[in-house]
């Protein structure tokens, strides 16, 4: 099945700028969503010069209720969208005897109710209409609590775990669910890092991957295979032995040894 829209927030960098030029390069009508508008204008243009479609929606995935209207406005202005991407995520780090509401809150409201908001405010329109493909960025971070990373590993398994509900509801009925869980991408989210990110892969690698994925309508895209293949072996570990990898992994990393999904909502 063609997808002939999509929408796709965080679009103004990362891992959402280069998957709107790839599905813009394959005829997909493009709908850019962050909070940077000049950015997003920018990429239309580039999108536009090169022969694609692309409109700009300018807001805060942050705010659900903006969200909603977006979404819904862009539904109705491109013909019904076949394919949303909710891409946008934040990504900090905090030693957790620090760590305040104030640290939590922003990550949860993109991660965790910008996500939510972003992948069901569709949801009843494309089981009418019997097609539609949802598809959720999550992390490789959500496998286990990485140190320092308490917020964003829990927003990831929150988002992994809904995406996972979905997809055995909406079963039958005309819309996929695809769950993308990257490791190390370069981005400028990932940029500042000063310890080893081992496997990174170049963000144009993970758009082309994450465009096979949504093409094939695979249910879990993780890439690379060698970090999925160590992330999900942790899971296999008894909390105690797990604990003392985390605590190698903190001395050896600063504590800031964690998957990014690079896809930071801007």
């Amino acid at each position: 099945m063609e997808n002939r829209t999509a929408f796709i927030t965080g679009a103004s960098s990362g891992i959402g700028r280069a998957l709107a030029l790839r599905l813009a390069a394959g005829g997909v009508e493009v709908a850019l969503a962050a909070r940077r508008a000049e950015m997003l204008s920018n990429l239309a243009a580039e999108i536009s010069a090169s022969g694609g479609k692309a409109r700009v929606y300018p807001f805060d995935v942050g705010d659900p209720e903006a969200t909603v209207a977006a979404l819904t406005r862009a539904d109705q202005e491109m013909g019904g969208l076949d394919l949303v991407v909710a891409n946008a995520g934040v990504g900090t780090q905090r030693w957790a005897g620090k760590l305040t509401w104030q640290d939590v809150k922003p990550t949860l409201a993109v991660n965790v109710t910008g996500a939510a908001a972003t992948l069901t405010a569709l949801l009843p329109r494309m089981v009418e209409r019997k097609r539609g493909h949802l598809v959720g960025v999550s992390s490789l971070a959500q496998y286990r609590a990485l140190p320092q990373a308490a917020t964003y590993s829990a927003s990831k398994a929150f988002l992994s775990t809904f995406l996972e509900g979905l997809r055995m509801d909406l079963s039958g009925t005309g819309v996929a669910v695809t769950d993308v869980r990257p490791g190390f991408v370069r981005t400028a989210m990932t940029a500042p890092n000063k310890f080893p990110m081992p496997f990174l892969l170049e963000v144009d690698q993970a758009a082309d991957i994450i465009a096979r994925a949504i093409k094939e309508r695979e249910p879990l895209c993780e890439f690379p295979w060698q970090m999925a293949a160590v992330m999900r072996s942790t899971r296999l570990l008894p909390a105690s032995l797990y604990a003392r990898a985390a605590a190698r992994m903190k001395s050896k990393g600063n504590g800031r040894s964690r998957p990014e999904q690079g896809g930071a909502e801007s």
